[in-house]
């Protein structure tokens, strides 16, 4: 390797090694070969053959220790790889057979029994289950799935037993993005490497230089000092062990081998860095945004009010009833959420005609015979219906961040129902402790002022950007870092993706969508929004760890190099042999990989474990 960089112009911890033992080997070789020469000016027959030996094997074995430890720091790849099944049981012309996973073809259908693991992404079509996700998402409470769910491949079924269509096949797999991620991120350069990077290649040239001018010191006035040997072969020792003992082994492991452990780490907590260049940018932050719905919000909204007018003669469940009727067919979250509530409360739907979507407004249908209309207000008022007796009550529920729907039985409003998103577990744990990291908190959303205002008032968050169309995001992030502050955002929407892509550091919450998982920097295979806290912290451990690992490797270089050189021989009669140079540079380089390998018992502090 060291020839190879002379051919190529360049110098590395490889130069100083075989510089070293060469001139050990080949002063060894002259005497061996022509020892009257030696003897005739004087020198003694003394050979070194051993020490070239030693140092060569101390180097490489200190390597096998550093290859030992790396492939423990990269046990994360090979643990995600070891989830993938070997078969998968699919029925084929109405016989189940097993087969090996790269032939499952997309759409097929699957059998998966207790205790097995899904061999491919798919959903499930029959039965019900409760799946360990943890090495996928490192959320370590099975997640109950039925019909209609995903289900990602490498998880483990725990109960029951299902069948599933595959729908995403080998590189398309989660499981596949997700170790393509790890192993991409372990072999990218964080900013800081690129930097000692640099400062290795001034360091050997400077290295060489420092032992030269020892060598020839030593050699020209070792005379004037009792030395053990003649000023030749005491000079040639002082040149091989600072040549030995000053390679930068450890200074080239310092940071990727942090890099490397932080980011398996992550992969086993559920969270994906997409390079070592992001891990710097999070001790930088100075502001992180969360987007509201579907991030700090569940994005299914429930059911808070259901109010009738005491003249129109009905009772609650009557109004659920109705309103539930005109909206079953309707896909939108606050149809599904008055649909869930009838259903929760055992409610029979009646069967709706003349049907009319009003995209926007609501629906005009015909229900026991009587036309019915429902929306929001602009809709009562659009269709003449009086709406002044209900206008302070309905401005109240605004307030409080709810969302209206109004019911209107022949030209009369009869109830009114209140729908509100609920805000995920631990919003209000992950907001604190992000504070408590120093970062601002703030909420960037498209919904209204209202409704962004309470969440900010819940989770004692002051910064809030609401009614921002999602072109705007981008935007409105620009003018935060144009004021010179590191911004971070979270998101999980397709309209998040732009703020995604343009803040500084992009989180995206894994279970939305695709675009904004590409947009970002970070992914989160998990809902639980404590991850965020946890990918933020994992990050400034790691970041931690490069910086210890460079000052002791600098340490190690500034404290051995003089030592090396013969500075506390004439005081203290001090000398660092070129055998226990090596030593001290292997142990230096294995002290540097234990170190980053703490980070595999990295826990997030707001965890309990």
């Amino acid at each position: 390797r060291a020839w190879a960089g002379v051919m190529h112009g360049y110098s590395d911890m490889n130069t100083l090694i075989a510089l070293g033992t060469s001139a050990a080997y080949l002063y060894s070789l002259s005497i061996t070969v022509y020892p009257n020469y030696f003897l005739g000016i004087g020198q003694k027959s003394l050979v070194y053959f051993d020490s070239s030996v030693m140092i060569i094997t101390l180097v490489l074995m200190g390597r096998l220790l550093e290859a030992k430890a790396k492939t423990k720091a990269s046990n994360a790849i090979h643990e995600l790889i070891g989830l993938q099944p070997k078969t998968a049981r699919v029925e084929r012309d109405n016989v189940e057979i097993d087969i090996p996973i790269v032939e499952v073809v997309h759409g097929e259908v699957i059998t998966v029994r207790p205790g097995e693991k899904i061999p491919v992404d798919g959903i499930i079509m029959s039965g019900a289950s409760s799946i360990d996700e943890s090495m996928i998402s490192g959320e370590s409470v099975p997640v109950d799935k039925k019909p209609d769910d995903i289900v990602i491949g490498g998880s483990l079924n725990k109960t029951g037993a299902f069948k599933m269509r595959a729908t995403h096949l080998g590189r398309d797999s989660v499981l596949s993005k997700i170790v393509h991620l790890v192993i991409e991120a372990q072999g990218s350069k964080a900013p800081i490497q690129r930097l000692v990077d640099r400062v290795s290649s001034i360091f050997v040239p400077f290295v060489i230089g420092v032992a030269t001018l020892s060598f020839f010191g030593w050699w020209i006035f070792g005379e004037y000092i009792n030395l053990p040997t003649s000023p030749f072969i005491f000079a040639l020792m002082i040149f091989i062990s600072i040549m030995v003992i000053a390679c930068p082994c450890a200074l080239g492991l310092a940071t990727p081998t942090a890099i490397m452990v932080g980011t398996g780490r992550g992969a086993e907590l559920g969270v994906l860095v997409k390079g070592g260049e992001i891990l710097e940018k999070v001790g930088k932050l100075d502001v992180i945004f969360f987007d509201k719905t579907g991030t700090l919000t569940q994005g299914t909204p429930e059911v808070n009010d259901v109010i009738v007018n005491p003249e129109a003669g009905i009772s609650k469940e009557n109004l659920l009833v109705y309103v539930a009727s005109l909206e079953k067919a309707s896909e939108h979250p606050l149809a599904e959420a008055v649909v869930r509530e009838a259903k929760k409360n055992n409610l029979k739907l009646g069967e709706v005609r003349n049907f009319k979507a009003l995209p926007g407004f609501g629906v005009i249908a015909s229900l026991e015979q009587k036309q019915m209309i429902l929306g929001n207000m602009d809709l009562m008022v659009k269709n003449g219906i009086n709406v002044d007796g209900w206008v302070d009550q309905l401005e109240k529920f605004s307030r409080q961040g709810k969302t209206l729907m109004i019911l209107a039985v022949s030209k009369n409003i009869v109830g009114v129902i209140t729908t509100s998103d609920v805000i995920r577990p631990h919003a209000k744990d992950t907001v604190d402790r992000l504070k408590g990291l120093g970062l601002e908190v703030g909420i960037l959303t498209g919904d209204n002022r209202y409704v962004a205002g309470l969440i900010a008032s819940e989770l004692n968050i002051t910064t809030v950007l609401s009614e921002v169309l999602p072109g705007g995001k981008s935007n409105e992030i620009k003018k935060m870092q144009a004021k010179g502050l590191t911004v971070g955002m979270v998101g999980d929407g397709i309209n998040d993706a732009p703020a995604l892509a343009q803040a500084d550091l992009g989180i995206a919450i894994g279970s939305g969508a695709d675009v904004a998982v590409e947009a970002s920097d970070i992914t989160l295979m998990t809902n639980d929004l404590r991850a965020v806290v946890d990918a933020i912290e994992l990050s400034n451990q790691t970041m931690a760890k490069v910086k210890q690992n460079l000052f002791w490797a600098f340490f190690y270089n500034c404290l051995g190099i003089p030592i090396a050189a013969g500075a506390l021989y004439p005081t203290f009669g001090i000398l660092l042999s070129p055998v226990y140079a090596a030593l001290a540079m292997a142990f230096s380089s294995v002290s540097v990989v234990s170190n980053s390998l703490l980070l595999k018992r990295f826990i997030p502090k707001g965890r309990i474990c």
